[in-house]
């Protein structure tokens, strides 16, 4: 039997020709004009599964984009791993910050990826890692080393709230039974440095608007006596920290946990350069939460992000208004123990309490999650463990992730599975941003674990 390596390095042109392949159907789930896009993504994901050797492929509807499902019962007495991913990818904007065209893949050198980066939207989020998994099982089908039963469930609206998900694992959970959750929209701390993410923080996404006077008003004739939206907005955005970047709002923090002096000393081992992170990103000095190291405050602390801010005349030019009205979007990234539905009740009360009787306000909640923590003691995560540090050398470390993946805490509660999160992407391939890349390393290296970790949980 051909091992993986070999296998890997045979067919390496095909496994990434068959990457850039699917990173040029720009399957954008949050904009309609692209739906037929995310449903063309949806079929050819269904039939790379069909191709690699899954059974009963087939694509399951929801009211949004259909969730695409494949399975191999091997022995209904094994175990069996539940693989998530999803298709679908981030708007691209802004297109002109982007050094070659979004959804027209190209494969080029950089400094932290000398053997080449492929540069795409959804390279690395989610298609590239998605991608991982359907080319792991068709290597063990190709060589009949299929250690246990799997299936899989590959969604299309991941990039805007999974908002049919709930509904999907509830209504199909016999079809969905397995031992274990695995998915890869992760990372690791370096290509020399493997890592495993071991918790996740929640998430509670927010759009505001402040309203003023009934039209948009010439700011010489009414400006400093009608109340001016975009300045109030302003100004109660930034009453919600105070001078210590504490969030004010009442009750925020009485649900989070404080970690153990012991728990932080162990989090401190993994690797941090202040300097390089402040290189990384082009800025001064960095900022948060006093008290607390920056990994810290990017992991185990809530936050509080605007995340868009706008309002009255923007154009080319003067336009000398005072706006009718001003909106802004906010995210709040929770910790374990605090509630999604309790902070987006919160900041409600509190914002719609601190605005002046000049104006009104509009609070409105898109989509949220919960934090979800994975043991490191389990089976599955030592599976993990051992398989990563087969493929790199050296035992990957623990680490909790700043990111939210809302399904994860569905999984539990609904499929009463915990996840395994074994993602090989880096923080700077650039996920959500003007040229987002993924190592052909880091793909290749996935592919190559991958099977590591079915054969250890099958032990």
């Amino acid at each position: 039997m051909m091992n993986i390596k070999a296998y890997i390095t045979e067919n390496k042109d095909t496994l990434l020709n068959e990457l850039l392949d699917i990173l040029r159907i720009p399957s954008v789930s949050a904009d309609p004009a692209y739906a037929k896009d995310v449903r063309r993504m949806a079929e050819v994901t269904r039939e790379a599964l069909e191709k690699a050797g899954a059974d009963n492929t087939e694509l399951i509807e929801t009211d949004g984009f259909p969730i695409v499902f494949g399975e191999k019962i091997i022995d209904p007495n094994k175990k069996t791993i539940l693989v998530y991913g999803h298709y679908d990818v981030q708007p691209a904007d802004p297109i002109d910050l982007w050094d070659s065209p979004p959804f027209e893949p190209v494969i080029k050198s950089t400094t932290i990826h000398p053997e080449g980066a492929i540069f795409a939207r959804g390279a690395c989020d989610d298609k590239g890692q998605f991608f991982m998994h359907v080319k792991a099982f068709e290597y063990m089908m190709k060589t009949n080393s299929l250690p246990c039963n799997v299936k899989f469930i590959i969604e299309g609206e991941e990039e805007v709230g999974s908002v049919n998900l709930e509904g999907f694992l509830e209504k199909y959970k016999s079809k969905l039974s397995a031992d274990v959750v695995l998915v890869s929209d992760t990372g690791i701390l370096a290509n020399d440095t493997p890592s495993i993410t071991s918790g996740l923080r929640g998430l509670s996404y927010l759009e505001v608007e402040v309203m003023g006077p009934n039209r948009d008003l010439h700011s010489g004739l009414y400006g400093g006596s009608a109340p001016n939206p975009i300045n109030i907005l302003c100004e109660m955005i930034a009453s919600l920290k105070d001078e210590n970047q504490h969030i004010t709002i009442p009750g925020f923090y009485d649900d989070v946990t404080e970690l153990s002096a012991e728990e932080r000393a162990e989090m401190a081992k993994a690797p941090f350069s202040e300097e390089r992170f402040k290189q990384s990103i082009g800025i001064g000095a960095v900022e948060g939460e006093r008290g607390y190291t920056p990994p810290e405050r990017v992991s185990i602390r809530p936050t509080l992000d605007v995340n868009g801010i706008w309002g009255g005349y923007i154009g080319e030019g003067a336009k000398t208004v005072v706006a009718s009205k001003a909106f802004a979007k906010i995210s709040m990234r929770l910790v374990p123990n605090q509630k999604s539905e309790t902070i987006t009740k919160l900041f409600v009360d509190h914002f719609t309490r601190i605005a002046p009787p000049s104006v009104k306000v509009k609070v409105t909640p898109h989509h949220g999650g919960e934090a979800a923590v994975t043991p490191t003691d389990s089976l599955a995560y030592l599976a993990a463990s051992k398989a990563m540090e087969e493929t790199y050398g050296k035992k990957p470390i623990p680490v909790r992730s700043g990111g939210s993946i809302p399904i994860v805490a569905a999984f539990e509660a609904i499929l009463g599975l915990k996840t395994v999160l074994m993602g090989f992407g880096l923080d700077s391939d650039a996920i959500h941003s003007p040229n987002e890349h993924y190592g052909v390393f880091n793909y290749l290296k996935g592919i190559e674990t991958i099977p590591g970790f079915f054969k250890h949980f099958s032990e």
